[in-house]
């Protein structure tokens, strides 16, 4: 096996971490408000990452591959560090149970594994500031769009009674999460499609103009799903119940507020969290009963983790490089 092929196995491996990590985004609420099982959501939120490239253009993956670090200083030691450095932090955070970001560490990854090849050159800083101000954006406009949904909604449905209201809200969370699986797909499955193109590149099999090809899709789409499928329970517990009680037009509305940020940000080829996007949403709903109902002590731990997940795997991306530099 040569090096290339063990970079593209560890690219699979963070993408079935990624679809693990983060099936949480997409199916916390559905079945912490009782409309799916566990199994139910997990094999829908599966279905609908993998038919996600029938939807959206790959700019998001074009963005990973040229808009972080510097094409021109990429090796396959910089690209194998930046996965090794990704996937340690997701292991770590979903160990804890804390919804943090597969797209920042593996961003935080390249960056550290990029400074210790060629130092701060190498670092494209216009692509590398807009994913840093998406760490705040995204959340807050799944926050303001969910308090704004939800209270339409309920100005809405103000004359129905409780029950009607869930009853309807029951069948609407369902197409609601089904969009949010398929904007996580959209834009998560992309980054790593980026890191093999790259890691192609590097390797003198495809030129900057190439387009990604079908291999490359398929097998990242699939990575993604099967990893939603297998599921990351700890993370559904602090997604679906730790954050703020749900009822199933609150799910609706959280789900609708992030699968319409996903959406944006996957045309405009920005790679964002979905994780922080739907966790700002679902925050969102909560705030419209009121602080109270939102447990901000969880929410703290959250914020601090999607913080420290760039420079901290940035650190263990560049110690990784001078490591793998000896190995290889």
């Amino acid at each position: 096996m040569t090096f290339l092929h063990i970079v593209i196995a560890l690219v699979l491996i963070f993408d079935f971490l990624n679809g693990f990590h983060d099936s949480a985004n997409s199916i916390a609420t559905v079945v912490s408000t009782k409309v799916l099982s566990p199994l139910v959501a997990v094999m829908m939120a599966a279905f609908f990452n993998f038919i996600a490239f029938t939807v959206f253009p790959l700019k998001v993956a074009h963005t990973i591959g040229k808009g972080v670090v510097n094409p021109d200083v990429l090796t396959l030691t910089v690209i194998a560090a930046a996965l090794f450095a990704a996937i340690r932090w997701n292991l770590l955070t979903w160990w804890w149970g804390l919804p943090s970001s597969s797209s920042h560490t593996l961003v935080g990854g390249l960056i550290g594994a990029a400074l210790a090849h060629s130092g701060i050159s190498s670092i494209v800083f216009a692509g590398v500031i807009k994913i840093v101000l998406f760490i705040f954006i995204a959340p807050v406009l799944g926050m303001v769009m969910s308090f704004i949904i939800s209270t339409i909604v309920v100005y809405l449905f103000r004359n129905f009674t409780p029950s009607n209201v869930d009853k309807i809200f029951r069948k609407l969370q369902i197409i609601s999460s089904s969009t949010l699986s398929l904007g996580h797909g959209g834009n998560d499955a992309q980054k790593s499609m980026g890191i093999i193109w790259a890691a192609l590149i590097v390797s003198g099999l495809a030129t900057k103009e190439d387009p990604i090809a079908l291999w490359i899709i398929l097998s990242c789409q699939t990575a993604i799903a099967l990893g939603t499928l297998f599921g990351g329970w700890r993370i559904v517990k602090t997604m679906g119940q730790k954050i703020t009680k749900v009822k199933p037009f609150e799910g609706f509305c959280a789900e609708t507020a992030g699968a319409l940020t996903l959406f944006g940000a996957t045309h405009f080829g920005i790679p964002v969290s979905t994780t922080h996007t739907i966790t700002g949403a679902i925050i969102g709903v909560g705030a419209r009963k009121g602080t109270s109902a939102v447990k901000w002590g969880v929410t703290k731990n959250i914020f601090w983790a999607w913080i420290l997940t760039i420079p901290v795997s940035a650190s263990i991306g560049c110690v990784m490089y001078f490591v793998f530099s000896l190995v290889f």
